[in-house]
């Protein structure tokens, strides 16, 4: 009986001995209803990929993130110009993305810095150029911005394009790399898609692959722990194997370093400086394509 309907000393014609409190009604009693069990924490529905979508729908947070696909942090007033809109919409656009885990920020001094939460989101917006319609090419800067990022750009933090399977390619030739000839063969492909982190083959370095990256100034000892050595992307533009994983984010870092390549001024062109092509003919006898 609830505490509030007990009789009280007053109402009662001698005290009763004390007695334990009767339990709680069931919960399966008619008062209560059926029964409702929590769901564990861990549990976790179907991806919400509407809500994805939606976010990426708007042209203008389209810009911004495909101004941080290169993975470089930028402040809000360089992807609001990127974007083409006003400091005010960017920080709204920016907050729904902060909001939504896709973008990540820091501050220093007066200014914050955005960029991709991870390389994922990167790899979502490659997968999206491939069922994307092309957007009308209106000037020569977007023709000329194009044909950059067929030749080389980032893949958030390593190198892809022509130049990126270009020197896969030679790394595997070399027998610096292996594990698999570097093409992409939709027909016999099991879980590897036209873009994104490939599964289907494991990649590795050879001794005298490691060697290679040691004359060059990596210290793959350095590298993070958690993120594997080799990995390979598939090339949305390309359809060919291209470096990924902490090898191939070090190797790209390491060619920025050195000047070989220089960021251009597009979002994630990058250029393969003179000193670049000399650079990686004498270290690896990779000659570019163009």
């Amino acid at each position: 009986m609830p505490a509030s309907l007990r009789p009280t000393s007053a109402d009662s014609v001698s005290p009763a001995p004390a007695s334990p409190a009767p339990a709680s009604p069931a919960p399966s009693s008619p008062r209560f209803g059926p029964p409702v069990r929590p769901i564990p924490a861990q549990a976790a529905g179907q991806p919400d990929v509407a809500r994805a979508a939606a976010l990426l729908a708007d042209p203008s947070r389209a810009r911004i993130l495909k101004a941080l696909s290169d993975g470089r942090a930028l402040t809000g007033a360089v992807l609001a110009s990127e974007a083409g809109i006003g400091a005010p919409t960017a920080s709204a656009h920016l907050t729904r993305l902060l909001d939504a885990g896709l973008v990540t920020v820091r501050s220093s001094g007066r200014n914050r810095f955005y960029r991709l939460s991870g390389p994922e989101v990167g790899h979502a917006l490659e997968a999206l150029a491939l069922i994307a319609p092309p957007l009308p090419i209106t000037s020569l800067r977007e023709s000329r911005t194009t044909s950059a990022l067929r030749r080389s750009r980032t893949c958030y933090d390593h190198l892809a394009g022509r130049l990126g399977v270009a020197l896969m390619g030679t790394l595997l030739d070399r027998g610096l790399l292996t594990g698999h000839d570097g093409t992409h063969r939709p027909a016999t492909a099991v879980r590897d898609r036209s873009s994104g982190y490939g599964h289907d083959h494991h990649y590795r370095l050879t001794p005298s692959g490691r060697t290679a990256l040691h004359q060059l100034g990596i210290d793959l000892d350095a590298l993070p722990p958690r993120r594997p050595l080799v990995r390979y992307c598939v090339d949305w533009s390309e359809q060919q194997h291209h470096l990924a994983g902490a090898a191939g984010a070090a190797l790209t870092a390491r060619l920025l370093t050195l000047r070989w390549l220089r960021h251009g001024t597009s979002p994630r062109v990058v250029h393969l400086t003179a000193s670049g092509a000399t650079g990686l003919a004498d270290w690896i006898g990779l000659h570019p394509p163009d």
